[in-house]
């Protein structure tokens, strides 16, 4: 049984090899040029001198650390671009494996040849679905590790990690993504029956829950902080803290907005433009909750894919 279902989804994967060969070609001589610049420029060791505490005195050190970085952003901030790129492949995963894996069969008419064999249909389900998750999960192991080296030196020098899109395509939660989009590419071609309609749900389900999962519910997966502080004085949120920055306003003594989506300050001694009593509200994340997150989002996606499976599987017996 894992021989047959080997030989019918070998395509498949030696594609993906190809792809993935393609990809690296375009990965390592960019991510190779980006550490060696990231070194040259002295990056590491600028934002290693200030820390991870979320708040530092404006220094001659912290003005020059944040010119870097912005240096190093302007040179190589396109690449980002790119990262869009990774994010849809988990996508790709659900619409061309996912969706066809039951679909075809059933559009075809071979699911009553290959489920009135000597194996049920459980087990064919079974087999089917664990050496293609297999294959997808180590494939995508080795995209997350790829991804993340390329992308280290881009998000360190600018957001952090917690940002959207950084999150996205470093640590483990590209593996638990591209298990989901399977699942449910899966799924969709239990429930449609046909490819092309199994796929278009797979793609707008991926879309829809992945989405909503990231605007909605990432921002709460922990009790976000705020903090307050004076334009006037000498104290000013870390650049290599990693803090997700959700939002931040300038607010009066009474705490009434002044100015949304804005900062003021550190300002020069007798010089600040704002009123006495204004101060810089920011609500974030911190930095250094990264993988508490990454293990919440893996937890959310695990038990998904979980449900889409079993559902998938439950179908398939109905099937006629």
């Amino acid at each position: 049984m894992l021989w047959l279902t080997w030989r019918r989804h070998r395509k498949p994967a030696l594609f993906t090899l190809v792809v993935f060969g393609l990809l690296a070609a375009v990965v390592v001589p960019t991510g190779l040029a980006m550490r060696e610049k990231f070194d040259g420029y002295g990056l590491g060791a600028c934002r290693a001198a200030l820390g991870t505490a979320s708040m530092v005195t404006q220094t001659e050190a912290v003005a020059r650390c944040e010119s870097l970085s912005h240096q190093f952003q302007r040179e190589f901030g396109n690449l980002q671009f790119v990262a869009v790129l990774f994010v849809v492949l988990p996508a790709l995963v659900g619409v061309f494996f996912g969706a066809p894996l039951v679909a075809r069969e059933v559009e075809q008419g071979t699911h009553r040849l290959v489920w009135t064999q000597g194996v049920s249909r459980l087990r064919w389900a079974l087999t089917t679905f664990g050496l293609t998750g297999a294959i997808t999960a180590v494939l995508a192991a080795g995209y997350a590790l790829g991804v993340s080296w390329w992308f280290e030196p881009l998000v360190t020098a600018s957001t952090g990690r917690l940002a959207f899109l950084a999150f996205d395509v470093q640590g483990i939660v590209p593996v638990v993504y591209t298990l989901f989009a399977l699942a449910l590419g899966i799924f969709a071609g239990t429930y449609w029956r046909r490819v092309v309609p199994a796929m278009a749900l797979a793609l707008a389900g991926y879309a829809v829950v992945r989405v909503a999962v990231e605007v909605l519910a990432r921002p709460r997966y922990l009790p976000a902080q705020v903090r307050t502080f004076s334009p006037a004085g000498t104290q000013t949120p870390n650049p290599a803290s990693g803090d997700w920055v959700l939002t931040q306003s300038v607010r009066d003594e009474a705490g009434r907005v002044v100015l949304p989506q804005a900062r003021i300050g550190p300002c020069p001694a007798g010089q600040c433009p704002a009123d006495p009593g204004t101060a810089n509200w920011l609500e974030f994340q911190p930095g250094d909750r990264f993988w508490a997150f990454q293990a919440i989002e893996t937890g959310i996606f695990a038990v998904l894919t979980a449900a889409l499976v079993y559902f998938a599987i439950r179908r398939i017996r109905t099937i006629a």
